[in-house]
């Protein structure tokens, strides 16, 4: 999908350019807010699934055990959020061209599968081997193609005054499926216990047990049900993307984002009396608390960079963010490699890469949980470097 900002009166027409993950750096016209508020989302994602030791993380770096949230339960919807809105100057821009609805959905599902397909493959690696019976079918990446998928429909076919409606009746309807059809052997609205919810039996009813997050779960937090309410997360970020979109002063963007923003927050909050804010299960609370977080992080972010023009500190995140879906599967691999590959050390004669490098870079000098930190930063400063060299050799991976 494209990020570029439509024109304002007397200013010439941008050149729509990417995808999911945009393949070249911001441009003239181009929301350059954007990339960078794409990058501190990827570069925030690093971070928190890197610690050197899960069992040493400081408490806003890990996520809330059930209900509640935590700093690190922004970042999924904020990435779902970004999509919404480079959704808009992407479709944008290829409906001028002339390209059929039709069409781009055809293309946004083909991208989708893609996505879908590295997910499958993320979750195999590098037990290639294994037993599709147990693989894992919900992810991450799965999500998002599934919700990218879904909101470009609803934003190509419904008219831009029915999207709202849609969004309500996506948040509603997931509500009430979720507090008044009972579970057997659960009943009805019973979100306390993880096994007992609507959204938990669903996914053992159509996933199954062998196909979710780990083996014997019972719920899975990327799983069928929860995924109805993520779509509103793109839709949110589509509204605010037209907003941006339009003949406004940066002054009247940018305010009405926050005040947006805000207004979403509250929602949130106030929905949370009866229906708790939970990032496992994306409850409609969730959705507008988090929409709204992202309208206001969005709206700082455009008001610094592309209205102020101060870009000095923007470099790192712009990396990130023009390579995001790189950045997140190629780490995500290379995390892997770093549990796997053995060394000679540890209890029992051998022991992972990374635990040598974090018991011995790190812990030696540092509490646990400063070592743990210290091994998650060093890790995104690692890959910070590694997407610089893309970069700059304008190696931009899109879907």
């Amino acid at each position: 999908m494209t990020d570029t900002l439509a024109p304002v009166s007397g200013a010439p027409a941008a050149i729509p350019v990417g995808t999911l993950a945009p393949e070249r750096p911001a441009a003239p016209g181009r929301l350059a807010a954007l990339d960078v508020f794409r990058g501190i989302t990827i570069a925030a994602m690093l971070l928190v699934n890197n610690p050197g030791s899960w069992d040493h993380v400081y408490p806003p770096l890990d996520h809330a055990p059930w209900h509640g949230w935590t700093p690190t339960d922004t970042i999924f919807p904020f990435f779902l959020f970004i999509v919404g809105v480079a959704m808009t100057f992407s479709f944008a821009g290829q409906l001028a061209k002339g390209t059929g609805r039709g069409r781009i959905l055809a293309r946004a599902v083909k991208r989708a599968a893609i996505l879908f397909t590295l997910g499958l493959l993320l979750a195999a690696f590098p037990y290639y081997t294994l037993d599709l019976a147990h693989l894992r079918i919900p992810g991450v990446l799965q999500r998002i193609a599934v919700c990218f998928v879904g909101a470009s429909a609803i934003h190509l076919f419904v008219p831009r005054r029915g999207q709202p409606w849609v969004a309500a009746a996506l948040l509603l309807g997931y509500w009430a499926a979720m507090m008044l059809i009972p579970v057997p052997g659960c009943g009805a609205g019973n979100l306390a216990d993880k096994g007992c919810t609507l959204a938990a039996y669903a996914d053992r009813a159509v996933i199954g047990t062998n196909h979710m997050w780990a083996s014997g779960k019972t719920w899975d937090p990327e799983g069928l049900l929860s995924t109805i309410p993520a779509i509103a997360t793109v839709l949110l970020g589509i509204f605010a993307g037209e907003w941006l979109r339009g003949e406004r002063t940066p002054a009247e963007r940018t305010t009405g984002l926050f005040f947006a923003g805000n207004a979403l927050m509250a929602g949130g909050l106030a929905w949370n009396a009866v229906f708790p804010i939970n990032k496992n299960l994306w409850t409609s609370s969730y959705v507008l608390f988090m929409g709204g977080m992202a309208m206001v992080g969005l709206a700082m972010c455009h008001w610094l960079v592309d209205v102020k023009g101060r870009r000095a500190w923007t470099r790192p995140f712009v990396v990130f963010g023009t390579n995001a879906i790189a950045a997140f599967f190629l780490s995500a691999i290379f995390a892997r490699l770093l549990n796997l590959v053995k060394v000679s050390g540890g209890p029992t004669g051998t022991q992972p890469v990374k635990a040598w490098i974090y018991e011995h870079a790190f812990a030696t000098w540092l509490t646990p949980l400063n070592a743990s930190l210290a091994f998650a930063l060093t890790f995104v400063l690692l890959w910070w470097a590694i997407m610089e060299i893309f970069y700059r050799r304008k190696l931009f991976i899109k879907v």
